[in-house]
């Protein structure tokens, strides 16, 4: 992401002016826009009477998240939904806008989506030193930091879009890939530190931008956190074992197929999938920096004539992708994303356009991870291994009502489709 400029205990009961959090407030310390875009629209549902700040007050409880579906269980002889996953890495508001441009697209086409957040978009470069990364110097970050106005901006984005009910996981702090320190090479112990530092700087930004009266983000951080992506891809192993450790429920950093998932060391690998990429004899990982290295090499804007071709290629390619699990075995389409301009911003009108045809077809749920694994640990287990038991683009030979006929183990308690209570 490129910023503005460079981005290079206890809690408190108080009232606080609801519409403030949905976005009533103006200049650096506000946001002068409510969730759903309009200034004059109705805010998304706030809590009625107070809110409780969190620590320094950068975060708050405020309630159930507002637009969050509940999770249902499959009834027998149903179709799975074809769910779609659209998320972000290193989610964050700068000049180009992207942030705030897909929250209207997800809106406009019925979806949600999971923003991964880098903890350092938070911390201003002054106090750079406060970001002591594992087997680096204090104040290293391979992607910077931010400004005053940056940090407002990203604030801004992250609180309506968790009004509208999109999820805020994190892509951590400091995008170390590689040899020498990346993150492929840090133990358990390396991830646990990084994933406090990242929440840390999110439940201390008011603080550490001087932003004392500004509206907090209306979730907290602890709970809100079940899910990451790592840095390009590395370090899965170990970071997934200090995840489990800190009660998170999914990982999204693997390469996979399009099949129906399951858990690893007790979370949900939920992986990038392998699709066609027209044009190429291989198929291509649902991301958009995979699809640039592979056009125009180690280039970030490679040969403006051929801008159009290469966005078409990855639009092309997602479609396809999805088609093939649609009509097959509706395993969840996982996609990855920057809010970058790369090749001319090519590959954002690229994903525009996938989500304006997916997201509006039927049967199809364009939700974000937490939704995902909500709906996954509603279902009986012998269903997601029936599911598995499919190949990529597999449907059931004797279609879905004979091929999710059996009688499943009921529902958990609470699940809707649980049997009802004995009076």
């Amino acid at each position: 992401m490129a910023a503005t400029h460079r981005i290079v205990t206890g809690t408190v009961i108080v009232a606080v002016c609801f519409a403030s959090l949905a976005g009533c407030g103006t200049g650096a310390d506000g946001t002068g826009e409510q969730a759903g875009g309009q200034r004059k629209a109705e805010p998304a549902p706030a809590p009625k009477n107070v809110v409780r700040l969190i620590g320094d007050g950068s975060t708050a409880y405020t309630g159930a998240q507002p637009h969050l579906p509940r999770a249902e269980r499959m009834k027998p002889g149903e179709k799975p939904p074809q769910f779609v996953v659209f998320s972000w890495d290193g989610a964050g508001e700068d000049g180009q806008k992207l942030f705030s441009h897909f929250r209207k697209v997800a809106r406009e086409n019925n979806a949600t989506m999971t923003y991964f957040l880098s903890g350092v978009y938070l911390l201003p470069e002054e106090k750079r030193d406060l970001y002591r990364p594992p087997q680096h110097s204090p104040g290293r970050s391979d992607i910077g930091f931010n400004d005053r106005q940056g940090i407002a901006d990203t604030v801004k984005q992250l609180r309506l879009a968790w009004l509208e009910g999109n999820e805020i996981g994190t892509h951590f702090n400091g995008h170390f890939c590689g040899s020498d320190g990346g993150v492929g090479e840090w133990s358990v112990a390396d991830w646990k530190d990084e994933i406090s530092q990242a929440k840390r700087f999110v439940k201390s930004w008011r603080t550490n931008a001087g932003m004392k009266n500004a509206a907090p983000l209306p979730f907290d951080y602890d709970k809100e956190l079940i899910g990451a992506r790592t840095p390009c891809l590395e370090g899965q192993k170990n970071f997934m074992r200090a995840a489990r450790d800190l009660g998170f429920r999914y990982d999204t950093s693997g390469i996979g197929n399009q099949v129906w998932p399951k858990k690893k060391q007790g979370l949900w690998d939920l992986p990038l999938q392998l699709v066609p990429f027209p044009g190429h004899p291989f198929e291509q990982l649902t991301m958009d920096y995979n699809f640039m290295v592979n056009q125009s090499g180690t280039t970030t804007q490679g040969d403006p004539a051929k801008h159009e071709l290469w966005g078409d290629q990855m639009r092309d390619g997602l479609l396809r992708g999805f088609e093939r699990a649609y009509e097959g075995n509706r395993a969840p389409l996982i996609i990855g994303n920057h809010f970058e301009s790369w090749n001319g911003g090519t590959y954002m009108r690229a994903v525009e356009e996938v989500v304006e045809k997916v997201c509006n077809t039927p049967d199809v749920r364009c939700v974000s991870f937490r939704q995902l694994v909500d709906w996954l640990d509603a279902q009986d287990p012998a269903t997601l291994a029936k599911l598995r038991s499919l190949d990529v683009g597999e449907a059931p030979k004797r279609g879905w009502k004979s091929f999710s006929a059996d009688h499943p183990a009921p529902a958990p308690k609470g699940v809707p489709g649980a049997p009802a209570a004995r009076r």
